[in-house]
This record gives structure tokens, sequence and C-alpha cells, in this order.
């Protein structure tokens, strides 16, 4: 078997979008020994209440690694980007983890001029699928373009490739 990747700073839509391609967050989980989600990204699935979706598959993953601080932001994170996003990055950089996974084309853009190495929904879907992990890309696309998360067309040919 192969070993787990090390650990993951994930953002809220690499959450939403996991629990609607997929039902759950079990990718993460087979792929990660850790996955840590910054206090705000934690805050954004909770936004909605209870009952919007992805919370209550969120809420049942004991095993993420929940921040229970707020992070202190270097203004250039947070004068770029979203509280979530911007997180993330500050937690990797503090925390000296390689690896976060942002959907969010300027999240990334921002997350690699700081050096962070990237992955997204999709990429994590496709890493699962190649250790073994029972996930059928065409579905998976499906299930999230019926849940109204938007995928480029470039995105889609990727994975599509990697199926």
């Amino acid at each position: 078997m192969l070993e787990p990747l090390p650990t993951l700073v994930t953002n809220t839509t690499p959450l939403i979008a996991l629990t609607a391609a997929t039902g759950n967050l079990d990718v993460l989980k087979l792929l990660f020994s850790r996955v840590i989600v910054p206090l705000e990204v934690a805050e954004e699935i909770r936004a909605g209440g209870t009952t919007e979706f992805g919370v209550d598959v969120f809420e049942h993953a004991h095993w993420l690694d929940i921040q229970k601080q707020v992070v202190h932001l270097q203004p250039f994170l947070k004068n770029s980007l979203d509280r979530g996003e911007a997180a993330v990055i500050q937690t990797a950089l503090t925390m000296g983890v390689s690896l976060v996974c942002i959907d969010e084309a300027a999240g990334r853009r921002i997350a690699r001029l700081c050096g962070l190495d990237l992955t997204g929904t999709i990429g994590l879907l496709i890493k699962a699928k190649q250790r073994g992990h029972p996930v059928s890309i065409p579905e998976a696309i499906e299930r999230l373009r019926s849940h109204g998360i938007w995928l480029g067309a470039q995105v889609i040919q990727f994975a599509m490739a990697h199926a």
C-alpha cells in the first residue's frame, strides 16, 4: 500500500466540492495523514447553518484538524483574497506545510507566489483514483455540476484525460 501524503491545508470550496462529488470527505482521509482546516474555513462552511449542503458531512469528519484560533493574516493576503483562502495560505506558511488545496484562481496564484504546492478538487479525485479509491471521474464531474459547482473546460478535459 502506498504511504499517505503527509499534511494538507484545505480551503472551503474543495471540502464542499468533494462532498458533492463523492458524498463524503473520505478521499482526504485516504490521501493525507493530516488535513488542517483553518478556523476561518470552518466558519465559512458553517455560515449557512446546519442544514446547508455539506455541513453535516464536515461536522462528522472528526479526523479533520480544525484549528481553534483565528489566523493572523499578513496584510497582502488580507487585501488580496477572501478570509478562507488567505487563512489557508497563512496557516500553511506558519505551520511549514507545503501543500494547500484551493480551487479558485486568485488563491492558487497567490499560493504559488508564496512558494506553496497546490492541488484542487479534481487533483484530489484523480490522485484518489490512482491510489485505488473507487471514484468515477465522469460521475464526480456530473455530481459537481448538478450541485452548481462550475468547472472550466480545461479542468474537465484534464480530469477526463486522467480518468
